[in-house]
C-alpha cells in the first residue's frame, strides 16, 4: 500500500486527519525523509492539507478547487492531537451565536500555555490566543462537519470581546458586536464562576460598557449586583487600556472615561 493508499483508506473509513507520526507508525520500512517528501508531494497536489506542523488534513471533496479547509472542519481534532484543552472564540463564538456582525477573517481558538511556535506561515488561518485555564463550565458544543466544536457561551464570549479587545481590532469592534450579541447574554449568578474567568478591569469594562454606551441598563443592574457579590475592591481603571488615562470617571464602575467608542452601525 502507498501512502496516497493509506490517506484513501482513511478518508473512506471516516478519518478526515492524520499526523505524521501515524503515517510513520504505518509505514516502518521508509525513512522518515521520504514520508516526508510524499507528505510533500500530495500536500503541493491539494490532496492534503498540512494545517499544523506534522499535522494534516485530507482534503474533502467541496474544499478540492481552493485547496483550503476551513478550520471549523478539523479544529476538535487538531486540538486532540496537541492535547491542549480550547474553545471557539471572539468573534468567531459571536457568529455562531448568530452575532457576527461581519465574518471574521481569522479563526480564533483559545487555548492554554505554551504559546505555540509554529509560524504563521504553517496557517494563516488561525489566530491562537491564551488564558491560564479553560473554564469548560461556559463552554457550549455544536456539531461540525466532522464532529463537534466546542465554543464559548454568550457571556463568557461577551467577556472575552473587552478582555481581548485588542484581537479583534479594539473596543469600538467588541462593542459593536456585543450591541447584538447582548440579546443572548443573561448575567444572573455570574458571581458563582463567570467573573473569576477575566479580571476585575475587564468586569468593569463591560459594565460600564452595558450601561452608559449600549443603553442596556437591566444587563448593567444584574452586572453591578453581582459584582457587589463578588466582594472585590475595585480600583479606577481606564477604559482604553493603550490610552492615558485620563478623562471623566465614572463612579458606578470605576472607569475612566478616557476614549470615545465608536461603534458600527448594525
Amino acid at each position: 500500500m502507498t501512502i496516497r493508499d493509506w490517506i484513501r483508506n482513511r478518508e473512506t473509513h471516516g478519518f478526515p486527519t492524520f499526523s505524521f507520526e501515524d503515517v510513520r507508525d504505518s509505514f516502518t520500512s521508509q525513512s522518515e525523509q521520504v514520508i516526508w517528501n510524499e507528505l510533500y508531494r500530495l500536500n503541493s497536489q491539494k490532496r492534503i492539507v498540512s494545517v499544523y506542523k506534522g499535522f494534516y488534513v485530507i482534503t474533502p471533496p467541496q474544499y478540492a478547487a481552493k485547496g483550503v479547509v476551513p478550520p471549523p472542519y478539523y479544529i476538535d481534532y487538531l486540538m486532540k492531537y496537541l492535547g491542549k484543552p480550547y474553545y471557539v472564540a471572539l468573534l468567531n463564538a459571536a457568529e455562531l451565536l448568530g452575532a457576527a456582525h461581519q465574518r471574521p477573517q481569522l479563526f480564533s481558538v483559545m487555548t492554554i500555555p505554551p504559546r505555540s511556535t509554529v509560524s504563521t506561515a504553517k496557517n494563516n488561518l488561525l489566530s491562537w490566543i491564551y488564558r491560564s485555564e479553560i473554564p469548560e463550565k461556559f463552554l457550549s458544543t455544536r456539531n461540525a462537519e466532522t464532529g463537534v466544536i466546542k465554543f464559548s457561551n454568550p457571556e463568557l464570549t461577551a467577556i472575552d470581546l473587552v478582555q481581548y479587545e485588542q484581537h479583534i481590532g479594539g473596543l469600538s469592534r467588541a462593542v459593536t458586536v456585543l450591541s447584538e450579541l447582548i440579546e443572548k447574554t443573561n448575567f444572573v449568578d455570574a458571581s458563582e464562576g463567570l467573573l473569576a474567568c477575566a479580571s476585575l478591569s475587564t468586569i468593569q469594562r463591560l459594565g460600564y460598557i452595558l450601561d452608559a454606551v449600549l443603553d442596556e441598563k437591566a444587563q448593567a443592574d444584574t452586572l453591578y449586583a453581582e459584582l457587589q457579590k463578588y466582594g472585590k475592591r475595585l480600583n479606577y481603571t481606564p477604559l482604553g487600556k493603550s490610552e492615558k488615562a485620563a478623562g471623566e470617571r465614572n463612579k458606578r464602575w470605576r472607569v475612566v472615561e478616557n476614549i470615545t467608542i465608536e461603534p458600527d452601525e448594525v
